[in-house]
């Protein structure tokens, strides 16, 4: 994503990006320099205007509540659902995610998916 003006990221991917770092801790797949050195990267790329912050707000909070119940045929979990709510406010074209039930809601939601 390196040399691109459009990537939008907020502290709460930030903080599951770090969840995903901590979890192959556990298993012992990487090492806890690596995964400082991983946190320190993207932190440092956020707060260098690399990527463009976005902010939960309220207004967030009750568009993913709207996903929430507007979506039961693709059940979301919380967190989730406020990565959807967070990239429609932001009028995100696309959303990366690895996750099969986010990238089926936010397909729903018009968003196109990345990896495709």
């Amino acid at each position: 994503m390196e040399g691109r003006d459009d990537v939008l990221v907020s502290d709460l991917a930030v903080t599951e990006f770090i969840s995903a770092l901590a979890h192959r801790l556990r298993q012992g797949s990487l090492a806890r320099e690596a995964a400082r050195r991983l946190q320190h990267a993207i932190l440092g790329r956020l707060d260098e205007g690399v990527y463009h912050r976005v902010e939960l707000t309220r207004d967030v909070h009750r568009r993913a509540e709207q996903f929430l119940l507007s979506l039961p045929e693709t059940p979301l979990r919380a967190a989730d659902a406020l990565h959807l709510a967070l990239a429609t406010s932001a009028r995100a074209a696309s959303l990366a995610s690895f996750d099969a039930r986010l990238a089926a809601a936010a397909r729903a939601g018009g968003l196109a998916i990345y990896p495709a």
